[in-house]
């Protein structure tokens, strides 16, 4: 064995018990699937495309319920035809505040991507629209501040909004048991209005999900991990039927809701990835393990710390100068399957304060179960590390990385 190979084995070896656990959730969430799939009778048929508006689309209704099933709720959307987890964030928010309302985030500033959602002037965003959003800043430690959230619900409150997942904030993503904690808190002050969590990059880590916990609504994208790396677009919202009719009606058009919405292609990637998610999910989180494991031992602070089992399969690599993190993600990029050949450049990506650099080789355009990394180009130069639809893939680039690290 080569000193590269006999490095990575002894990191393996160092995470057999954390391995262990993440094959446990798996299991665990790989039944409640299997469970929820059981109990909808799915078949064939349910994979069958429509066209036109879709009256009685059997298959786009069931994956629906399914999806609740699995959230632990009463209804759901899920749709291709949303386009993205921010489209989804986006729709829900819109299909579920009005005009004068008050949104309190309880967890910091929200995703770069939602901030123009919320603050854009002359967008036809919630700010234009006559919502207000206010935001309650983390403790010292990067976890909810109950004090300061306390003080925020002594003003009218609509809706309260909470974002799972770091976001390129340098924080760990929240766990459904500190989500739990803030609802019931929230709940305890007289708050009875819709508690929405932005659960992207957070499904099937953990056995539960936010909706298990306390949360009404919960929005993800299929192109993270709940697609399982099969799904090629769209999002999901689940939650309270009260507030998905709601939602149901925003995405559509008032008069019909959620009676109409067409696939001609067909939904059978759609019921596929849900079914491969807790097993691409395990698979991601082990190679998130492996890269922590290998970056801490050369010395690079990363988060969430190794000691730690992710909340997410977002993994923050801190290096300290604009060079080694470009390399890292080039290396990354290079590791890949698709565009392997590509050297990655930093550039003004939409919706993005600074410049971004981007590593992407996926099957699925910017789908980041697959292995990818990101970032933006600014001090002190964070690398985000997600996904790896096998661990074997994930294993492959580290052996590249640590070439350049």
């Amino acid at each position: 064995m080569t000193d590269k190979e006999i490095f990575i084995k002894e990191c393996e070896d160092k995470l057999k018990d954390k391995f262990a656990l993440a094959e446990d959730i798996s299991y665990h969430n790989q039944k409640k699937v299997m469970q929820a799939f059981s109990n909808n009778n799915i078949a064939i048929r349910h994979f069958a495309g429509t066209s036109g508006y879709g009256y009685g689309d059997e298959g786009r209704d069931t994956l629906g319920k399914l999806y609740a099933e699995v959230f632990n709720t009463e209804s759901g959307i899920v749709s291709p035809h949303l386009l993205s987890g921010t489209h989804s964030i986006s729709v829900a928010l819109f299909g579920l505040v009005k005009r004068g309302d008050n949104v309190l985030c309880v967890s910091g500033m929200p995703y770069d991507t939602i901030r123009p959602v919320i603050f854009g002037e002359n967008i036809g965003s919630l700010k234009d629209l006559g919502v207000n959003f206010e935001c309650c800043d983390l403790d010292e430690k990067g976890k909810f501040d109950f004090n300061e959230i306390k003080k925020c619900l002594e003003n009218q409150v609509d809706l309260i909004y909470i974002q799972r997942s770091r976001g390129y904030e340098l924080r760990d993503a929240f766990s459904c048991e500190e989500i739990g904690e803030v609802c019931a808190f929230i709940r305890k002050k007289g708050f009875t209005g819709c508690i929405f969590v932005d659960n992207c990059y957070g499904e099937f880590v953990e056995k539960i999900e936010p909706t298990d916990v306390g949360a009404d609504v919960c929005v993800g994208s299929l192109i993270k991990n709940a697609g399982g790396g099969i799904a090629p677009t769209g999002g999901y919202i689940v939650g309270k039927d009260k507030y998905i009719q709601a939602i149901g009606r925003r995405f559509t058009a008032p008069s019909i809701g959620l009676e109409v919405g067409s696939y001609e292609q067909g939904y059978r990637y759609f019921y596929q990835g849900l079914f491969m998610a807790p097993h691409v999910v395990c698979q991601a989180i082990k190679v998130s393990l492996l890269i922590g494991m290998a970056m801490t031992e050369l010395g690079y602070k990363n988060y969430p710390s190794i000691d730690k089992v992710p909340h997410d399969i977002t993994r923050c690599i801190e290096f300290g100068d604009e060079n080694k993190m470009v390399n890292f993600i080039r290396e990354v990029q290079f590791a890949s399957p698709v565009d392997g050949y590509v050297t990655c450049e930093p550039w003004d990506m939409p919706g993005y304060d600074d410049k971004i650099i981007m590593a992407a080789g996926t099957f699925v355009s910017g789908s980041s179960i697959e292995l990818s990394a990101d970032g933006p180009v600014k001090e002190p130069y964070l690398a985000y590390f997600q996904g790896g639809l096998t661990y074997e893939h994930g294993k492959y680039a580290l052996s590249r990385i640590l070439d350049k690290v």
